[in-house]
């Protein structure tokens, strides 16, 4: 099989930068709208990214299909659920652990999804088992997110919260991911991503109302950051979603290395983060060797 067009590989790697900047930026929004250890403030700062993100979506896909997006009949609880574990349950964890550990060890810590992935697939679907290499893939992964809590922390300093929050974060999206594959097989990626990021997005706006007592200070550099995360979301998802339509999987998988990379020197450069540690080294190298070796064409058979 020939290799990706150049086109493709920018768009690969620039989809998985916008993807790694999500943390720092996220953390960004943080200072800029001055929420502290608010819980329901960083709620509602989730949920209106992810509902005006679905939204989004939601109009890339009418003009694309020149139809109104919905479900098709007999998808309905799947096209729930999806929203309620791959948005709301994920990013509740997500925004909470942020605010207790780095954006660098964050975003090399959810990298661990692709290694849960890996290792559940096994368990579910009887043409996805494990080989050699996704084994190794998998404990060099797996040692990089170790080492990384270290370096989030401090030794002996991890938190529940934090890194203990980012792992289960990485959880629900491979159980989300599970619930997508069952519910694509109806609709489009782009009418299940309209609406996941619909349901989700407005539960937790709802979630975050229930407590907020005015967290959130409206700052032009927060507006800011928070369109940005908001074309992360919509724009990254689109873009990654033509990238899997029109290549193989595996190809384009290759480059999830990207994401770690970029959040931990976008961290380094917009959080001030000292990322020059043996320990963030160490983590970065083996996560990002792993990703490359779980999603090598010929491991994937």
């Amino acid at each position: 099989m020939k290799n990706l067009p150049l086109k493709a590989v920018f768009m690969a790697i620039f989809c998985n930068i916008l993807f790694g900047s999500a943390s720092p930026f996220i953390k960004l929004g943080y200072e800029y709208l001055n929420i502290t250890d608010d819980v329901y403030s960083k709620l509602l700062y989730a949920g209106v990214r992810f509902f005006v993100s679905g939204i989004a979506v939601f109009i890339v896909d009418a003009i694309m299909t020149k139809k109104i997006p919905k479900p098709q009949k007999g998808n309905g609880f799947n096209v729930v659920l999806l929203g309620i574990t791959y948005t709301f349950l994920q990013y509740i964890f997500f925004y909470v652990g942020l605010s207790h550990t780095t954006g660098a060890s964050a975003t090399v810590i959810n990298s661990s999804s692709v290694f849960m992935a890996i290792v559940l697939a096994h368990f579910i679907y009887k043409n996805d088992k494990l080989t050699l290499p996704r084994v190794v893939g998998c404990v060099l992964g797996f040692a990089g997110v170790v080492i990384a809590c270290f370096a989030g922390g401090g030794m002996g300093r991890i938190s529940f919260m934090g890194e203990g929050f980012i792992l289960l974060t990485a959880l629900f999206f491979v159980l989300g991911s599970v619930i997508n594959k069952k519910a694509s097989k109806l609709d489009s990626s782009f009418t299940l991503t309209a609406y996941n990021l619909l349901i989700g997005g407005f539960l937790l706006i709802v979630a975050g109302l229930v407590g907020y007592r005015g967290g959130i200070e409206v700052t032009t550099k927060g507006i800011l950051v928070l369109a940005y995360l908001i074309f992360v979301s919509s724009a990254g998802f689109t873009m990654w979603s033509i990238l899997l339509k029109n290549y193989p999987i595996g190809k384009i998988s290759v480059y999830n290395f990207v994401i770690p990379v970029s959040g931990t020197i976008l961290s380094g450069i917009f959080l001030k983060e000292n990322i020059f540690t043996w320990q963030y080294m160490v983590a970065l190298a083996l996560v990002s060797v792993g990703i490359y070796i779980v999603n090598k064409k010929k491991n994937l058979k």
